[in-house]
């Protein structure tokens, strides 16, 4: 099983459904992780945001989040630019994916690249 979790929430919403939706991605994560699949997490839109909120060890989920954190594939690149997220994920050492070139931007990752991999997509 391949599969690819896509984060699109985003914290600063300050909902229960934000934090929801994140607990969820990473507890998804850290199932797919803990049955031997290959399983990566990629944050997009405002959900580039939650990059930052869990490397912060105050964050509730912040032991989640180190448990399942080698799965990380990176931050969408564009929307990280677009959301104010881009400078502090790669401060913190994650990639800005940009392998989809849209116009305007400076690329956000390609869906149609993970689905021809055969690899289940899943948003959150």
């Amino acid at each position: 099983m391949k599969a690819t979790i896509v984060v699109l929430s985003d914290p600063k919403s300050g909902t229960e459904d934000a934090a929801g939706r994140v607990f969820n991605a990473l507890a998804a994560a850290y199932d797919f992780k803990a049955k031997g699949d290959d399983v990566s997490i990629l944050f997009q839109s405002t959900g580039t945001r939650w990059i930052a909120e869990l490397s912060s060890s105050e964050h509730p989920f912040h032991e989640l989040f180190e448990a399942v954190k080698d799965t990380v594939a990176g931050v969408s690149c564009g929307c990280g630019d677009v959301f104010g997220a881009s400078e502090e994920a790669e401060n913190l050492g994650y990639d800005l994916v940009n392998d989809n070139p849209i116009p305007g931007t400076r690329g956000l990752p390609s869906l149609q690249r993970l689905a021809s991999e055969g690899r289940t997509i899943i948003t959150f």
